[in-house]
């Protein structure tokens, strides 16, 4: 019988990071890759959203990638591009496998 951690482990794949249940595909650092974008959890864990002067805000996103897709664990206040887009790295958790990585850029 396989292990609670196991069981977690296969639910990464099979389910939480699954194309057809809840990841899609996106382009992180160049490299097209299973991602999960959850803002909800952003919602939750922050409250209420940053915002500065003359229009500026700041945009926040939490992505959750697979450890082996990603590669080595990024570093807080690194760079990453997501789709394109330029963001900050302000927390990044290695949670069993799974990377949460959450991103803020400020926006017009």
């Amino acid at each position: 019988m396989p292990g609670f951690k196991d069981i977690i482990r296969a639910d990464l794949d099979n389910v939480f990071m699954n194309t057809d249940e809840f990841a899609g595909f996106h382009t992180v650092n160049g490299k097209r890759m299973p991602v999960t974008v959850d803002n909800n959890e952003l919602i939750e864990r922050a409250k209420k959203a940053k915002s500065n002067m003359d229009g500026i805000y700041t945009k926040t996103t939490l992505i959750y990638v697979k450890a082996k897709d990603f590669g080595q664990l990024p570093a807080v206040g690194s760079s990453l591009t997501l789709d394109g887009r330029t963001y900050r790295i302000t927390d990044a958790m290695n949670e069993d496998g799974l990377y949460s990585i959450h991103l803020e850029a400020n926006r017009s």
